[in-house]
């Protein structure tokens, strides 16, 4: 079988904030050429923030996206043709895809997907990286113990509407801060305590401290800039910070990130601050996801995703989520998708 597919190479890296003129479409045609591979169409494609880092030439924990290159990004795909004894037609596979339709794979490192856990384009939400760092991160790293505050930016994203979650089964307290109010009432929802709205705070040092009156616990910073700053400044005694994500700074990311230094109040709260990588937990996938579903199953985790629909959005998609202009798991449906109950 032969298919012509489109695809989005990287045009030029992005100097600030990055725009739609730093991708191209282009097209390719695709068959399978040798054994063990899998000819495989996109169904769900997704944006995450770890893709400002890959396009930058700055260093970083992973090889960035050289100009004329795929863009990264995980997916859920179905195989359509195989020539590998384990995978036949109508499998459904996740892995690193690339912002493409189609795409030949070795599927020995995708990961299988089934509908036992839950909806299949949740495999890139709650039950899939977002999800499993949410849950690795606030387990292992932040390790709540019932009663204790958990703050979490970007409360509202793939990777905070979990974390919150997580924290309340843990019988801690969940302080969300976001950029609406439309995010924050959805928080609520979710179970969060108390939220603050960054966008509309004067003095987010003393917001948060309001919100966090005996200090916070648990910082799980998915943003960096100005709320880490303010969050730094409301630590209690014997804190975690997590650093999971910097996203706050995708507008000047090839730049030093110049603010506050924060040692005083490391030392003075003999707070611990962690940097997360989900890729440092694979043996703890299988556990993360089971619990997950178990969570979801139960009624105590909800999930929200942004669907946009087409290929031809990928950039618009990433840039959605940049802006914060997306409300939750930001995700592309592409023309494959629709037999697929959501």
């Amino acid at each position: 079988m032969e298919v012509n597919s489109r695809k989005w190479v990287l045009a030029s890296h992005p100097q600030g904030m990055p725009t739609e003129d730093n991708w191209k479409l282009e097209e390719e045609t695709l068959s399978i050429a040798n054994d063990n591979e899998v000819l495989t169409r996109a169904l769900y494609l997704s944006v995450d923030p770890y893709m400002r880092g890959a396009i930058s030439p700055q260093k970083s924990y992973r090889k960035g996206v050289e100009v004329g290159e795929l863009m990264v990004g995980g997916a859920v795909a179905e195989v359509i043709e195989s020539s590998h004894p384990d995978w036949q037609a109508g499998d459904l596979l996740e892995t690193q895809y690339g912002w493409r339709e189609y795409a030949v794979l070795d599927p020995s490192s995708a990961t299988r997907v089934t509908t036992d856990l839950g909806p299949i384009h949740a495999w890139l939400s709650y039950l899939g990286m977002p999800g499993i760092t949410a849950w690795c991160a606030m387990k292992y790293v932040g390790q709540p113990k019932q009663g204790e505050t958990v703050l979490i930016s970007a409360a509202s994203g793939a990777v905070g509407q979990v974390a919150g979650q997580v924290a309340k089964a843990s019988g801690c307290r969940a302080v969300a801060v976001a950029s609406s109010r439309e995010k924050l009432d959805w928080c609520r929802q979710l179970g969060y305590d108390e939220g603050v709205n960054y966008r509309n705070s004067e003095n987010l040092v003393e917001d948060i401290g309001n919100a966090c009156p005996d200090g916070i616990d648990i910082y799980f910073d998915n943003t960096a800039g100005p709320i880490h700053d303010a969050a730094m400044k409301n630590l209690a005694m014997r804190a975690r910070v997590i650093v999971v994500g910097t996203i706050s700074l995708a507008g000047t990311f090839e730049q030093p990130d110049i603010g506050e230094r924060f040692l005083r109040e490391i030392l003075t709260a003999r707070a611990k601050v962690e940097g997360f990588l989900v890729f440092d937990y694979l043996e703890q996938y299988n556990k993360a996801r089971q619990s997950l579903a178990e969570l979801a199953a139960s009624g105590q985790l909800t999930f929200q995703t942004d669907f946009m629909d087409g290929i031809e959005s990928m950039p618009t998609a990433f840039l959605r989520l940049l802006h914060s202009s997306n409300f939750g798991k930001q995700m592309v449906r592409t023309r494959f998708a629709e037999p697929f109950a959501e």
